[in-house]
């Protein structure tokens, strides 16, 4: 059962960086949860290193947060290479390699697959529509969970289904924006780090994304709640890691209305698999 957390809980979501900088930072969106389903943005954060954002965890006393990255490897890539078949002994070995290594590794795995099936899947991804957490380009979240993940560990944080921390203080759960997203907008693009690709109908996508969260118009039953200035702010980042930011916020939230669900908690399944994880709401 998930736990009862101490207050007041900064909630919040993050849309990450594996190698930030002041041009594109870690974003962290924060809210609090209102009455009858609102969800208020309060404020958004920019950290340009990975050193400042592990420090605010750190500083910050108790927190629920969700994270843009996955947290583990799919079962058949560990059991695959011989590595820990534990969480916390996974993630101790996987920081321990270099980037170099993970790309070698996970690029002769799938080398010696099928085409349409070189890489392994986490059972969560088909449900969540994620790329696997193997993957070291485009997007490179495999390097995302290596720089991620040891960070919330030193931070002691509770992941539901994976580590267990008690009392649970900060908890960190796994979130997709792609996820949402796809519900309110489908498949349309609504950000781009290309230049070239920054469109006004782009620009469009998002202020109908931002106005579907607004309303309430998702299966999670959150309203969200924002000033003008912030309404500005994420449609005018072009990027989308505001918005991404925020996404992960609503995730977050709907977790943290269900923090004493059954199974692990936090509207999580019962009987997740408990190296692999699960992605909030899928």
């Amino acid at each position: 059962m998930g736990a009862t957390l101490p207050a007041p809980v900064v909630l919040f979501g993050c849309d990450f960086s594996s190698a930030p900088t002041a041009r594109k930072p870690i974003v962290v969106a924060t809210g609090e949860s209102m009455p009858d389903g609102v969800l208020a943005l309060r404020e958004l954060q920019r950290f340009s290193t990975l050193e400042a954002w592990s420090r605010w965890l750190h500083a910050t006393p108790a927190w629920v947060g969700g994270f843009d990255f996955p947290f583990s490897l799919p079962r058949e890539l560990v059991e695959h290479l011989g590595w820990p078949l534990h969480f916390e002994p996974l993630i101790a070995h996987y920081a321990a390699l270099t980037r170099a290594e993970i790309r070698e590794t996970f690029a002769a795995f799938c080398a010696a697959r099928p085409v349409g099936g070189k890489f392994a899947h986490r059972a969560t991804d088909a449900p969540a529509g994620s790329s696997p957490s193997m993957k070291w380009v485009n997007p490179p979240v495999a390097f995302m969970l290596h720089a991620g993940v040891p960070p919330l560990l030193a931070a002691d944080a509770h992941l539901p289904g994976l580590r267990e921390v008690r009392p649970a203080e900060r908890v960190a759960l796994e979130a997709y924006p792609g996820l949402l997203a796809r519900e309110l907008v489908g498949r349309r693009s609504y950000k781009s780090d290309e230049l070239a690709k920054q469109t006004p109908e782009r620009r469009d996508v998002r202020v109908e994304l931002l106005a579907a969260l607004e309303a309430g118009r998702t299966r999670l039953g959150l309203r969200l709640e924002l000033s003008p200035g912030r309404r500005r702010e994420l449609l005018d980042d072009p990027r989308g890691d505001d918005l991404d930011a925020v996404l992960c916020l609503v995730q977050a939230a709907w977790g943290l209305q269900r923090a004493d669900s059954a199974g692990p908690g936090y509207g999580l399944p019962a009987g997740i698999d408990p190296l692999e994880g699960w992605i909030v709401s899928a």
